[in-house]
């Protein structure tokens, strides 16, 4: 591999409330993943994150989710049809592909966000209703899936572009599925080991769970959580591990980052 995105999770304040730190995280990230309004983000918060993504050259994607302020996003809602779910999501492409519009700025990829991610990662009805969500809304948009899952499964059935995604933040179960926040160990805050654990994952192409079991997989992109407290300093250490090692970092393109 020569070349990888790195992404990250972002514009997810709204109102007087802060999240993350989106103004270094754009100076170190190649593509940004845009909270919809339904977890995070408002009107103006999206505008402003994507106006400063254009002015950096960092690619744009919508990142939605469960209509879920309260709990980020991350609380799971069972038995949603995946037809709602599929609306849901054609909104939120909607509300940020507005602003995208209006600053000249094209969006490039959807990434579902928290629950919906963790939900669609394993159930195929909920990631071929994300999918679909996309193809109605813009078939050219890349899929932005977690490797190895179904998401990436139904980009693929969809004939979607694709970007697979590693996490630098999170650990690994031992079926290739993020290991549970709830869990310990799931989070990952030291930048050393973050950045050693991309760069052994890129280079063998493979997730690597927390036994130290090896599940090969294509990788395209790396993210970063921007609500991790030491998001800033990890993505730039992970960006600097990539580097250093003759991999180059741009943002992600069609078919693949």
């Amino acid at each position: 591999m020569d070349r990888i995105d790195l992404n990250c999770d972002m514009g997810e304040s709204f109102g007087a409330w802060k999240m993350g730190s989106d103004e270094e995280m754009l100076k170190i990230v190649t593509s940004a993943n845009i909270a919809c309004g339904f977890h995070g983000g408002d009107p103006l918060v999206m505008f402003e994150t994507v106006a400063r993504a254009k002015e950096l050259g960092v690619g744009v994607g919508a990142h939605p989710g469960f209509l879920d302020i309260w709990g980020f996003g991350r609380r799971a809602f069972q038995g949603e049809k995946p037809d709602d779910i599929m609306k849901m999501v054609v909104y939120q492409l909607g509300a940020l592909g507005g602003v995208a519009r209006a600053l000249g700025y094209p969006l490039r990829h959807v990434k579902p966000h928290g629950a919906l991610q963790n939900l669609a990662a394993a159930d195929r009805a909920v990631a071929l209703a994300v999918g679909r969500a996309i193809a109605a809304f813009d078939p050219s948009l890349i899929y932005l899936a977690q490797a190895g899952t179904e998401l990436e499964r139904a980009a693929a059935e969809l004939g979607l572009p694709l970007a697979r995604e590693i996490y630098a933040d999170r650990a690994y179960a031992e079926d290739g599925t993020l290991l549970s926040r709830r869990l310990p160990g799931a989070l990952i805050h030291d930048a050393d080991e973050a950045a050693r654990r991309v760069l052994a994952m890129v280079r063998e192409g493979a997730v690597i769970t927390q036994s130290g079991k090896r599940i090969p997989v294509a990788i395209d992109t790396v993210c970063v959580h921007g609500d991790n407290p030491a998001a800033v300093t990890m993505a730039a250490r992970v960006r600097e591990a990539l580097e250093g090692a003759g991999i180059a970092v741009r943002p992600m393109v069609s078919g693949r980052a």
